[in-house]
């Protein structure tokens, strides 16, 4: 079977998309992550740029990779200078690594419109860099920047730059479609040729400008490339890199390339995940095979399908890339559904309750209700349909006041909540202040419910969403409200809606605690 190598680019070529700034200890994080996936090769940076990335290559010699080999990034010589006084290149041997891989021209309008030098020069440029670092003892990829459309601006110089790559010694030589834009059948037309007219393998580094870097990785694959490079996410500039999470998983389920192992395949949410966080930014939920919504089916006819037979609406098993199968809930939702979600949960139900649940869902998302992202209210909604059910507490009343407080060198907005509550047959008056509304009711709330169940101290509110239902209607609009909560081990998310953003904020925060005390099995004092 034919080897295809992974090279990863997250910590260099990713870092520049925008919102993501990695610390060193940020990128060690990673480094190590990739090496669990099975990736040949991680780009750590590029030394003779920053002193972030100098010190990256310091503190990576001390980590243990077992299947990666770290590679550093950097550029052939400058024009007019010699090989040996490049400092550049002479950073690129002092960061340690085994591979290094140097980025060249290979387009020759931007030989001559933004190096300003001449086109045999640039080919100078290439092959001394290659012969002088390959004469460290070190694997060396050629990036050919621009190739793609170099190769239609000037096919022959294109083709000049691989070979003077070649000739020198490179290990590959990787063709880039840095801008993003060229389509797939012709990055299928000019690998296959290049792979004819290079005596080295080829490998692609493809961006999504055209929303294409996945297809057209594949399709370079599919032509002869034996050297793959991406971003864990799809990270990067612009619209970002071939996704390697996307690359990965088809070249072992579509292409039958065993470029990582089973093991490996299933750690690839986990990792997607976990790039993720370490960037500090959202996990996209539709990313294909690693996203909450990959495998989540909300219409009944899909959910009916899934639940008899998973292949019927799933191209692949989720749990082949350590992923999960999900049911929403919703208006379009059939028995078959809610069956298959509340079985999920842990919940079991015939199919007569089902049709019930399912009648009560419409009603409620008629009235700005949605349960797709909010299981825990989903789960409330099931047990208090149900006969002798006894909620650990119920909100009596409430009022909420608000007021501009004047103090020296302030003034700000003060909220202060009362409510009654009633736990079993005592009903409790308390107050308390909060910044804003919202937390002054979720203060006041507490202070209740804390004698009663002082385990409630462990709830902690998260993050709380506000989405406006029909804005047509201006400020006479309904809101909905989501509130993730979290007790330091898991997290559940609850929902409210009304004309009024204080009761939907209550009625999403009770379900919250009411959620909690439920599944802890606290019982009425």
């Amino acid at each position: 079977m034919r080897k295809v190598e992974l090279y990863d680019t997250t910590l260099r070529d990713g870092t520049q998309m925008e919102g993501i700034s990695l610390s060193v200890e940020d990128k060690l994080k990673i480094a190590r992550k990739l090496d669990e996936l099975g990736v040949h090769y991680i780009e750590g940076g590029w030394p003779g740029s920053n002193p972030k990335d100098a010190e990256f290559f310091v503190r990576a010699r001390s980590i243990q990779l077992r299947n990666a080999r770290l590679a550093a990034f950097g550029a052939t010589r400058r024009a007019g200078i010699k090989v040996e006084q490049d400092p550049n290149l002479r950073a690129l041997i002092d960061a340690g690594t085994p591979v290094v891989t140097i980025v060249g021209k290979a387009h020759l309008r931007h030989v001559t419109d933004v190096l300003e030098t001449t086109a045999e020069e640039n080919l100078a440029m290439i092959g001394e860099s290659v012969r002088y670092l390959k004469s460290h003892g070190l694997t060396v990829f050629f990036d050919a920047e621009h190739f793609f459309d170099g190769y239609f601006y000037d096919r022959d110089y294109a083709l000049q730059c691989l070979q003077a790559a070649a000739r020198a010694g490179a290990d590959c030589v990787v063709l880039c479609d840095t801008n993003g834009g060229t389509i797939t059948s012709h990055v299928y037309k000019v690998v296959k040729e290049v792979v004819d007219a290079v005596d080295t393998a080829v490998g692609i580094h493809a961006h999504n400008g055209a929303d294409l870097a996945v297809a057209n990785t594949l399709a370079a694959v599919e032509a002869g490339a034996t050297h793959v490079q991406g971003a864990i996410n799809g990270y990067g500039d612009m619209c970002g890199n071939a996704n390697m999470i996307s690359i990965i998983a088809n070249l072992k389920l579509k292409m039958g390339l065993d470029v990582v192992t089973d093991e490996q395949l299933r750690k690839l949410t986990e990792v997607s995940r976990f790039v993720s966080e370490v960037a500090n930014l959202p996990p996209n939920p539709r990313q294909p095979y690693v996203g909450s919504a990959a495998f989540a089916h909300k219409a009944g006819l899909h959910a009916a399908g899934v639940a008899k037979a998973p292949w019927s609406y799933q191209h692949v098993d989720p749990a082949l890339v350590g992923n999960e199968t999900r049911f929403l809930v919703s208006e379009l939702s059939g028995s078959h559904g809610v069956l298959a979600k509340l079985r999920e949960q842990g919940i079991e139900v015939d199919r007569e309750e089902a049709r019930r649940i399912v009648e009560q869902v419409k009603v409620m998302e008629s009235r700005g209700y949605q349960y797709e992202g909010a299981e825990a209210s989903l789960e409330l909604l099931v047990r208090r349909s149900r006969p002798g059910y006894l909620p650990p507490f119920e909100l009596e009343d409430f009022m909420v006041v608000e007021r501009r407080h004047h103090g020296p060198g302030d003034r700000d907005m003060l909220a202060e909540a009362m409510v009654k509550v009633r736990v079993g047959d005592e009903v409790i008056h308390t107050a308390a202040e909060g910044n804003g509304p919202v937390n002054a009711l979720d203060a006041a709330v507490r202070k209740a419910l804390l004698q009663f169940y002082p385990s409630l101290e462990a709830v902690k509110l998260v993050d709380y969403k506000v989405r406006i239902i029909d804005p047509g209607h201006g400020t006479a609009a309904s809101v909905r409200v989501l509130i993730e909560s979290t007790d330091g081990e898991q997290t559940w998310t609850t929902v409210g809606a009304s004309t009024d953003i204080i009761e939907a904020s209550w009625l999403a925060l009770a379900d919250s605690l009411e959620y909690w005390l439920v599944k802890r099995g606290a019982t009425l004092p």
